[in-house]
């Protein structure tokens, strides 16, 4: 006898039956509808890139979790040529150079796939999932920022969940670099203190010396990385450390910039100046964002940035960008954990036939014909069978309503209609049937 398969999926990946999809729907479409009040489009690119494309963008601990395409054929045994996408905004870098003669600017783009990450599977943490995302890209206008911001309010409104935005900028990261004597240790450094909240401290200063940082710089480091108050305390704070920086202090200004514009329109989403924000990917050179749930544990559930120079390596320089993504599936787990579900979204059976016999299996098919082509959402039990088991199929599906046809329905042209939730039951003429 052949052996028989324990079926199973690989770690980090997951199955989504029905219901766990007509709510992923519901999170889609919601963000799809805020992306559209701001003239956002959408594309889509391949679910593999050319290696080339993808290694060097997200830095050393980003390249190290590219998921490589083994190459077939004659070319079976060398390096691998393609990989899956880690994230949306690089293939999105090279689609804007690859059809620049196409695209208006400054060109808004949203898009929602997946995206693969040979990653270490935990809560909220997967190696498929899906981004949403959304860019504008050819400005340098900040009110693409405070644009970006506002998305984030009206997606997690109608969500009705929680949440606060931590705001950094990449210029105040090279700046805090330079007036520690260390300018050339900015990815050492962002990629150290973007795990504080996860190793703490003391971590985070221990990663730094190993990263070549003298003790002198680490110390300086500190009042930076420990400091309070208000945005508006912190950027005073800053700027005056920063006051011999450059780009230091343009950092300090486009954020002062920003969260101004967003007191000026009313912007009610919690926003922190969170200096200790790194964003690990190396493209980043402006501000940068992320979203955190407050009643929920677990990790970002949004978060992007300024990018100057991502279309430069794929041979057209200077065009700037700015962007944010949706992690989906922790915005899934979140409003599950919170029941924030709203009734209405199932899109659910809104009637069920059930019948006695073929005779009536046909009236009953021709009676949701016509139902459907006035939009309601029908089923026909596909066999006359026994009366409990059709109608424990409408119990185990929630169908509100079921249409009941015998001999007596198909001579007055009517179904005895059942309210599921009160029981009540009534005769109805197929033409008079409203749900």
């Amino acid at each position: 006898m052949a052996n028989i398969q324990k079926p199973s999926i690989p770690k980090g990946t997951r199955d989504f039956n029905p219901l766990e999809m007509t709510r992923r729907n519901y999170i889609f479409r919601t963000i799809q509808e805020v992306f559209a009040l701001y003239g956002y489009q959408q594309i889509e690119t391949p679910a593999m890139e050319q290696m080339s494309t993808l290694m060097g963008k997200y830095g050393e601990e980003g390249d190290k979790l590219l998921f490589r395409i083994q190459n077939s054929g004659e070319k079976a045994n060398e390096a691998p040529e393609k990989g899956l996408r880690y994230d949306l905004t690089v293939p999105f870098a090279r689609f804007v150079v690859q059809h620049r003669e196409e695209l208006q600017f400054p060109f808004r783009r949203f898009q929602i796939q997946p995206v693969w990450r040979a990653d270490r599977p935990q809560k909220g943490r997967y190696r498929e999932f899906y981004q949403c995302d959304v860019d504008v890209i050819g400005t340098e206008s900040l009110m693409s920022e405070v644009e970006l911001i506002q998305i984030v309010e009206q997606v997690y409104q109608r969500f009705g969940l929680n949440v606060c935005l931590h705001l950094n900028n990449r210029k105040i990261l090279s700046g805090i670099a330079e007036v520690i004597g260390a300018p050339d240790k900015i990815v050492d450094i962002t990629t150290a203190i973007d795990k504080l909240e996860k190793i703490g401290l003391d971590n985070v200063n221990k990663e730094l010396q190993e990263r070549g940082l003298s003790a002198a710089a680490v110390d300086k480091l500190q009042p930076i990385l420990a400091l309070s108050g208000s945005n508006q305390d912190k950027l005073a704070t800053i700027g005056q450390l920063l006051a011999d920086s450059e780009i230091g202090a343009k950092g300090v200004e486009e954020t002062s910039w920003i969260l101004a514009t967003l007191q000026n329109l009313h912007v009610g989403l919690p926003v922190e100046l969170d200096l200790t924000l790194a964003r690990g990917l190396n493209y980043y050179t402006g501000a940068i964002f992320e979203v955190k749930a407050l009643d929920v544990q677990i990790g970002s559930i949004t978060g992007g940035g300024r990018y100057d120079n991502l279309t430069g390596i794929f041979g057209l320089p200077q065009v700037s960008g700015v962007g944010i993504s949706f992690g989906a599936d922790r915005i899934y787990d979140c409003l599950t954990e919170l029941n924030l579900y709203p009734e209405s979204m199932l899109s659910q059976t809104q009637v069920l036939f059930v019948t006695f016999g073929q005779d009536e299996l046909s009236y009953a098919a021709a009676a949701a014909r016509t139902l459907r082509q006035q939009g309601v959402r029908v089923e026909v039990y596909p066999e006359p069978c026994k009366m409990k088991k059709q109608m424990a199929y409408a119990d185990a599906k929630q169908i509100p309503w079921v249409a009941i046809v015998g001999g007596d329905e198909m001579a007055n042209g009517t179904v005895m209609l059942k309210n599921m939730l009160t029981g009540e039951q009534q005769q109805v003429k197929i033409e008079n049937l409203k749900f």
